[in-house]
């Protein structure tokens, strides 16, 4: 096996390993889950950190079911990605259980490496499915879906960032699903609005993009490419591109931020007109990414909700296995999603 910047690249035939590089099937390089492993990193960020153990409220139920292998077929079938494999989300179980993906667009290969994230990084060099809007459409109206959310990996190698091909595959669902919601978790484009009002434009009804984490953590968090003006200056061109537009994003906790950087995060979505918040624990998905510096506890979760509402948020998702569009139509009837953190309290007293 040779190797590439102390990065072994896979010859034999054999599933990629955490940290291979490896030959995808469209021809181009890339980085299994997204970072190498700590061992070929150098100085202090090679040293490996005990990791904490994850207390008994943080269990999600296995992916299992009859609904769940349907919505597995439906995803094989089309050959569509979605976030809930490629991220390792936890609630992959409970949401294909409830008929619901997230479907990722332009392919499992992002163009960048933040340090939280588990999909595979490397550069696809301009393909595309020319076929996917139509294949995500139909898609939808097997599931028989009435909001599906869209993501999608970061394409800085397009010169649009696939903001086109993102339009075409919300204006193929509303055609094919006129009473379909849809919900686009996009990339930030660079900033570039021009390519943001193409989706924003596309008849799609809520517009999220995810902060992800407070400012003095956003690098090395986030990629450099991707900035926390950057984000927020996006959600607030969205949303006076389009007011009727609901704007959504996500923060993650247990990074090592504050209760005060927290509160001045909010303050700042708040600030740029965004309509919905999302909370959740973060988790490591391998151990080459980054550790988990405090786990936040269920009744915490309630707290916070409880500001962003006093701030003007419409609704806040929060606890601790929350994901970006997690229970995400229930976002909209301003119920935290159904979610009793209360609940919790018991396996916080068991852990």
């Amino acid at each position: 096996m040779s190797e590439f910047k102390g990065i072994p690249i896979l010859r034999e035939q054999r599933p990629a390993r955490s940290g291979d590089k490896y030959t995808t099937a469209q021809g181009f390089t890339a980085i299994k889950d997204g970072v190498k492993p700590k061992a070929a990193r150098h100085g202090a960020d090679s040293a490996a950190a005990p990791a904490l153990r994850k207390p008994a409220w943080l269990r999600a139920p296995l992916g299992s079911g009859r609904q769940f292998t349907a919505v597995r077929q439906i995803v094989r079938e089309h050959a569509l990605s979605t976030v809930c494999e490629e991220a390792k989300c936890p609630n992959i179980g409970e949401c294909w259980n409830a008929g619901t993906a997230t479907i990722m667009l332009m392919g499992s290969v992002c163009t960048r490496a933040c340090r939280f994230c588990a999909v595979d990084t490397g550069n696809p060099r301009g393909w595309l499915d020319a076929d996917e809007p139509e294949n995500v459409a139909r898609s939808v109206e097997l599931m028989g879906l009435k909001y599906v959310v869209l993501t999608s990996v970061n394409r800085d190698d397009l010169e649009d960032g696939g903001s086109a091909h993102y339009a075409a595959a919300i204006r193929a669902i509303k055609r094919r699903n006129p009473e379909t919601a849809v919900e686009a978790l996009t990339p930030d484009f660079q900033g570039v609005m021009r390519d943001v009002h193409k989706v924003l434009d596309s008849g799609l009804d809520v517009f999220a993009q995810n902060v992800e984490t407070v400012r003095r953590l956003t690098h090395p968090v986030r990629d450099p490419r991707a900035g926390y003006e950057q984000t927020i200056g996006v959600l607030r061109g969205a949303k006076a591109h389009r007011p009727s537009v609901l704007t959504k994003t996500s923060l993650m906790l247990g990074l090592g931020e504050s209760e005060a950087e927290i509160h001045e995060t909010m303050t700042d979505l708040r600030a740029a007109a965004v309509d919905i918040l999302t909370l959740g624990q973060y988790l490591r998905p391998t151990p080459n990414h980054l550790n988990v510096e405090r786990f936040v506890a269920p009744d915490e979760f309630d707290r916070y909700r409880e500001r962003a509402l006093a701030l003007g948020f419409l609704e806040c998702v929060s606890g601790p296995l929350v994901r970006s569009s997690y229970r995400a139509e229930q976002a909209l009837e301003r119920n935290n999603a159904g979610l009793d953190n209360t609940s919790l309290a018991g396996a916080r007293r068991g852990s």
